[in-house]
C-alpha cells in the first residue's frame, strides 16, 4: 500500500499575497484558485518537478492554522547554488549555503514566516 503526501496545507494571512509570492517569486505552479461558496477559497500551488503541492486556504475551519508556524519544509534541488540564484533574481531573500557534510542547504521564509530549506543531496547519500 503506498501512502502518497501530495498536498500540504501552509497557513497564511493573506491567499493573494501569499499566492503571489508562491506563484511569482518563488515559481510554483498554480493548480487551481477556486472559490466553492461565498466564505471559502482554495488555492493549489506545485513546486516544478514536484509531486506534492501546497494549498492556501481561507473559510475551512478545519485547516484553520495560525499564519507562519509551518518550520523547515524542504524542497530538494539537484543545483542548490543555481536554485538560490533563481530565487534570488525573482527577490526572495535566500540565506547563504550552508554545507553539512555534503549536505547542502539554504533557507528563506515566504511572508508569514513560514519557513522552507532547498536542499541538495548528493547521489551517494540518497542511495543508502
Amino acid at each position: 500500500m503506498d501512502f502518497k503526501l501530495e498536498l500540504i496545507p501552509v497557513p497564511v494571512a493573506d491567499v493573494d499575497r501569499a499566492k503571489q509570492f508562491y506563484q511569482e517569486q518563488v515559481g510554483f505552479h498554480l493548480d487551481h484558485d477556486v472559490r466553492p461558496s461565498a466564505t471559502v477559497r482554495v488555492v493549489q500551488l506545485t513546486p516544478i518537478g514536484s509531486a506534492c503541492s501546497i494549498v492556501l486556504t481561507t473559510g475551512l475551519s478545519g485547516m484553520a492554522m495560525v499564519p507562519g508556524v509551518l518550520r523547515g519544509l524542504h524542497l530538494v534541488v539537484e543545483d542548490i547554488d543555481q536554485a538560490r540564484q533563481e530565487l534570488v533574481d525573482r527577490g526572495v531573500a535566500v540565506g547563504e549555503v550552508s554545507d553539512m557534510g555534503g549536505i547542502k542547504y539554504a533557507s528563506f521564509s515566504d511572508p508569514d514566516g513560514n519557513t522552507w530549506t532547498l536542499q541538495y543531496i548528493p547521489a551517494h547519500y540518497r542511495n543508502r
